[in-house]
C-alpha cells in the first residue's frame, strides 16, 4: 500500500536539481505562539510507537543535530496520543533516560522493543511490542545498569512527573496531532511536507531560531531525494502513534 507511493515519490524527485529554499510563513512553517522561548532551540515531538519517528532517529537526526548553529539546542519530547497508563509509562521512559543521561544509549533499544523485530524501514510494518508494563521498560534500562529500584525512584519523582506534564501541555498548546513534529523556539511549527531535503530542515531551523527578526536570507542546500521521499510519505501516511 505504502511501498508504491514511496517508489513513485523517489522516482519523481530523483531528477530534480538543487535550488535555494525561500522559507515562507504559512507554507514552510506556521507561527503557533505569540511569544517564543528565551533561548534558541528546536524540539522534536515524537513517539516510540511511531515508525516514521524511528526512521527520523536513525537516518536524519544525527545530521540535523550536528549542523545546528552552536547556540541552538535540541530537545526530544514524547507525545501522549495513547492517553493510557501504558502510554504514560512509555512517556516516562524518555524522561528517565534524559534525567539519567542515557538517551543515546537506550532510545534505540526502546524503539525496537516497542515496535518489535519487524523491518523498521517499512512504515507500515506489523509488529508485536514487548513493552506491556513498567517491568518491561525496566528490563530495557537494566541493559544500562539501572536497577528496578533506581528506575522507580526516578520515574516516580517530581522532576519526571513535571516533565511529562509539560510535554502534554505543549502538545496541546502547539496543536500537535501527528509525529514527528518539529517546533522551533516554542513558537514555530515546521511543515515537513514542504522540506525538499534534510538540509532545508536544518536551514529553516537555524533561520527561525536565530535570524527570524533579521532581513530574510535565502537558505540553500542540495536536494536530499531520500529525505524528500520520507517527508512526503510521512505527510501522506502519518498516523497517531
Amino acid at each position: 500500500m505504502l511501498k508504491p507511493i514511496l517508489a513513485a515519490v523517489v522516482i519523481s524527485v530523483a531528477s530534480l536539481s538543487a535550488q535555494a529554499a525561500d522559507f515562507v510563513e504559512g507554507k514552510h512553517y506556521t507561527q503557533i505562539a505569540n511569544k517564543g522561548s528565551d533561548t534558541p532551540k528546536i524540539s522534536e515531538f515524537f513517539s516510540f510507537y511511531c515508525p516514521h519517528c524511528y526512521q527520523m532517529s536513525q537516518k536524519y537526526l544525527p545530521f540535523i543535530k550536528s549542523n545546528l548553529k552552536p547556540e541552538v539546542t535540541f530537545e526530544s519530547k514524547h507525545v501522549d496520543f495513547m492517553n493510557s497508563a501504558l502510554g504514560t509509562e512509555v512517556m516516562k521512559s524518555l524522561a528517565v533516560m534524559e534525567q539519567l543521561g542515557l538517551e543515546k544509549q537506550l532510545a534505540n533499544p526502546m524503539f525496537a522493543a516497542v515496535q518489535g523485530d519487524a523491518d523498521h524501514s517499512q512504515p507500515d510494518h506489523q509488529h508485536q511490542s514487548t513493552i506491556n508494563s513498567r517491568d518491561d521498560i525496566k528490563a530495557i534500562f537494566a541493559q544500562a545498569g539501572v536497577d528496578a529500584a533506581k528506575y522507580d525512584e526516578v520515574a516516580d519523582g517530581n522532576e519526571v512527573n513535571s516533565t511529562i506534564k509539560l510535554w502534554r501541555q505543549q502538545q496541546n498548546d502547539f496543536r500537535i496531532d501527528s509525529v514527528p513534529a518539529f517546533i522551533v523556539n516554542d513558537k514555530y511549527l515546521i511543515n515537513l511536507s514542504e522540506m525538499r531535503s534534510v538540509k532545508d530542515l536544518v536551514d529553516i531551523t537555524n533561520y527561525l531560531a536565530t535570524e527570524k527578526d533579521e532581513p530574510q536570507k535565502s537558505s540553500g542546500g542540495s536536494l536530499g531525494w531520500l529525505f524528500l521521499a520520507f517527508a512526503t510519505l510521512t505527510a501522506i501516511s502519518r498516523r497517531r502513534a
